[in-house]
């Protein structure tokens, strides 16, 4: 079997060694007699692997005690209006707008504000630049009184990424969707009030999602709140006041371990350096290839580039999937070509895929 490079922004490529894993443990996970799908959760097998998987995160991202690590569903879309109902109150929110994620995260808090008894405020945008850059901190201003500051650490639709150092002023409480990017640096977790990231991208199948929660932003939820959407009830209950995405946290531990088995986050921050600086320097050099995202604010997971002339477009792609390099087409919004290069990618896919640019553009040019 010839396994692809698999470029798709999500669900997205996981580590060889950990579908291999998955495989071989499928129908008997540790003489269990049967595989992680068809556990009860409440068992001791499965209590197992999720305390397991909790501790290996905490590790990875070296998470405070003073923090909530919560195993869920519904996906960061859900967060868009979970967020809400448990953190905003009768106050305010301020929400930053830097690509297509982070613009429907705010229109769900403005569409819920108004029932819930607070309001948000959008304190800045780059959509009149076509969500090609970061915001800089001269140009917005937070309410030091806000309940909390939303932004997407990593628009996975237009490459744009924010890391620790151009964060904004922790006037309040940040809240950070880092669906695209989480495990793939390290991140200073006391510098938020709550993370989240939906897990298919670096972390393990659709269907989970991971909240990172600072222990003083629970029981402050809406009293009409779904019970299952009140952060404090899942933390109290260990995420499992219902039935969790029990094969889904499985899949996650075993790609913890794989990170850790690499070096940690330092480690994988370095090969994600190495795999992104080859391809924009690539991409910036060719002169039939361009990335149109401001330098400093390009993302390391997510590459969108165009090419020269958007005719060829369905050419390159033929070509890239009849040489195992598949799912670059960029989305719909955005047209041209997008390589998602998480973690799972090797450093030999991104090279497969320059050689493969630099032969086209050779051919077209």
């Amino acid at each position: 079997m010839t396994r692809v490079f698999n470029f798709s922004a999500g669900p997205a490529a996981l580590p060889e060694p950990v579908l291999r894993q998955a495989a071989e443990e499928m129908l008997d996970w540790h003489g269990a007699g049967c595989g992680v799908m068809e556990m009860s959760h409440r068992g001791r097998e499965f209590m197992s692997i999720i305390e397991q998987a909790e501790a290996d995160l905490r590790e990875l991202m070296a998470i405070p005690q003073n923090y909530r690590v919560l195993f869920l569903q519904g996906g960061a879309t859900q967060q868009f209006a979970q967020i809400p109902m448990n953190l905003l109150g009768s106050g305010s929110a301020d929400y930053l707008v830097t690509g297509t994620w982070s613009k429907k995260a705010f229109k769900e808090a403005q569409r819920l504000a108004g029932p819930l008894g607070g309001t948000v405020r959008l304190v800045g945008s780059t959509e009149a630049e076509g969500f090609t850059r970061a915001l800089r901190a001269d140009e917005f201003a937070l309410d030091p009184q806000a309940t909390y500051v939303h932004l997407c650490t990593n628009e996975t639709i237009h490459g744009v990424e924010v890391g620790d150092d151009g964060l904004p002023p922790a006037v309040a409480p940040l809240v950070a969707d880092m669906s695209s990017h989480i495990l793939s640096r390290p991140t200073d977790v006391s510098r938020y009030g709550l993370i989240y990231a939906g897990a298919q991208k670096n972390i393990g199948p659709s269907g989970l999602i991971i909240v990172i929660v600072r222990e003083d932003l629970l029981g402050r939820a809406h009293p009409l709140t779904p019970t299952v959407m009140d952060y404090k009830v899942m933390a109290d209950n260990g995420s499992m006041l219902n039935t969790p995405p029990t094969y889904g946290i499985y899949v996650a531990g075993l790609v913890f371990r794989w990170l850790k088995a690499q070096g940690g986050l330092a480690a994988m921050e370095k090969r994600n350096i190495e795999k992104a600086t080859l391809l924009y320097n690539f991409i910036d050099a060719s002169g039939f290839y361009r990335n149109t995202v401001e330098v400093g604010s390009r993302s390391r997971m997510n590459i969108p580039f165009l090419l020269q002339d958007d005719a060829l477009n369905e050419a390159f792609l033929a070509g890239a999937n009849a040489a195992g390099l598949t799912q670059l087409k960029g989305h719909k919004s955005v047209g041209g070509m997008r390589a998602s290069i998480y973690n799972a990618m090797p450093i030999e896919g991104v090279r497969a895929l320059v050689d493969y640019m630099r032969d086209f553009a050779a051919q077209h040019g």
